[in-house]
């Protein structure tokens, strides 16, 4: 098996009408995810309550995360990371509109 190298930032649409989800690696108890948002948010009173564990790392942009039963938001930028524990019901409040916000999720 050769390894082909790859660059998070590149190939990213210039129209993005929807969040852009891709799989980078999967095996049957990990995967990794590039996330690209550009404005983009979770639906009106639409929570994430996933099954597993979920790490994420900021890598470029903003964003606003919301958890349940929480009244303020955490801000992400570049850098920031979180590890969001399984079921702890979250969703994106919003990213920034003007620049991409690149995401690198893993679950597990």
């Amino acid at each position: 098996m050769k390894a082909s190298l790859k660059n998070i930032f590149e190939n990213i649409p210039v129209d993005i009408p929807e969040e852009l989800v891709e799989i980078i690696s999967e095996t049957d108890k990990i995967r990794i995810e590039r996330i690209v948002s550009r404005g983009h948010s979770s639906p009106p009173d639409f929570w994430y309550d996933q099954a597993g564990n979920e790490y994420i790392i900021l890598l470029k942009g903003k964003a606003g995360l919301a958890f349940e039963n929480r009244a303020d938001f955490v801000v992400m930028g570049p850098g920031d990371y979180l590890n969001i524990p399984a079921h702890l019901r979250h969703r994106v409040e919003w990213t920034d509109p003007e620049e991409d916000t690149v995401w690198l999720a893993i679950h597990y």
